[in-house]
């Protein structure tokens, strides 16, 4: 196995490192917050133990996670790549991830974070500087990446990682790339897709999905591309160009508001309200719990109004736990804005 760094990096996005810090403070003792950037915090590793994957991995507010090999500060362009090299060493990299820190938090002034035109020509011009290596952007499970996170020109952190089950250790700097449809009606399109891709749920085509928070309808596009048949539940209106499809059919109510027997057949649920997380676990628990409701998997949105809601997430997916959900996972996307997803699945045959 190879030997881990005393140091690990980790991205994040913009505005929650306090978030991120806290959550290793808690699951990895032996990780203690140094150097810090907006969207860049590292780790000093007090531990003995070798880790192929990197303490923090699975951790809900990092983007990406690596064991720092050393960090570079040239002006020059091409002697940083060779520092790269330099840095790399002799481990037999089956992929290589290059980014860039969040600049801004979502959404600030139209910002998506998300692999920047640069990050593509800096990976070129690694790959030719090593013609004899092939080395993809996206890997997967198992493979070990060498990691190029760019937090300054100047500034360059170079690192590891060997990827793991979770799609996202597979994508560069933890960033599913979708593009947006010409025909879809807002960006949570791209959230419910991420969501989709990061949960890897077994859904099937002619499945009955419900949406809870479903207007103005790009999260019910994602699901209807996926070939689900989906419930959109919400006062609010729909698109019109939802609404035209044969699978989707519009219930004018707030999630509380509507009748059991509506979700009867419902294998799949999805959560997305502005409201606090309390609402919005009170609002599913209900429905997922009633006697005569069979969902399989549900993916929530928690909202985090306040910072220090952070504190009470292990609550949270405990609540979901206790719901009868075996596997209960929480990432904050990259689609999120100042919130994170849930996604939870029983076992076949339960619920």
């Amino acid at each position: 196995m190879t030997d881990a760094a005393p140091f690990i990096f980790a991205t994040c996005q913009v505005g929650a490192e306090g978030a991120l810090k806290r959550e290793f403070t808690l699951r990895w003792s032996e990780c203690h917050p140094a150097f810090m950037r907006p969207g860049f915090v590292t780790f000093k590793v007090t531990s003995d133990e070798k880790h192929a994957a990197p303490p923090g991995e699975g951790a809900i507010f990092a983007r990406a996670v690596a064991h720092t090999l050393g960090r570079i500060t040239s002006d020059e362009q091409q002697e940083k790549l060779k520092e790269v090299w330099d840095l790399a060493g002799q481990r037999k990299y089956e992929g290589l991830h290059v980014w860039h820190r969040d600049a801004a938090k979502p959404g600030r002034r139209d910002y998506e974070p998300g692999l920047l035109p640069e990050d593509k020509e800096i990976a070129a011009d690694l790959r030719a500087l090593r013609p004899e290596l092939s080395l993809p952007g996206y890997v997967e499970e198992g493979a070990l990446v060498l990691d190029v996170v760019v937090v300054y020109q100047d500034l360059w952190f170079v690192g590891w990682h060997q990827a793991t089950a979770a799609p996202h250790t597979g994508w560069p700097g933890g960033f599913a790339m979708i593009a947006m449809p010409p025909d879809a009606v807002s960006r949570t399109y791209l959230k419910m897709e991420e969501a989709l891709r990061w949960a890897q749920f077994p859904l099937a085509a002619g499945q009955l999905c419900a949406e809870i928070g479903s207007a103005p309808g790009g999260a019910s596009q994602a699901l209807l591309a996926r070939g689900l048949v989906v419930i959109g539940i919400d006062p609010a209106d729909m698109h019109k160009a939802v609404l035209a499809n044969p699978n989707f059919r519009h219930i004018k109510k707030r999630g509380h508001e509507v009748q059991r027997r509506e979700f009867r057949k419902v294998r799949w649920l999805t959560c997305d309200v502005n409201l606090p997380p309390s609402y919005t676990l009170d609002t599913v628990e209900a429905i997922v719990t009633h006697g005569e409701v069979h969902v399989r998997g549900v993916i929530l949105t928690l909202k985090l109004p306040d910072w220090d809601l952070v504190a009470r997430i292990p609550e949270y997916l405990f609540r979901v736990r206790g719901w009868g959900f075996h596997d209960v996972r929480a990432r904050q996307l990259h689609h999120n804005r100042q919130e994170f997803t849930v996604a939870a699945l029983r076992k076949r045959g339960e619920g």
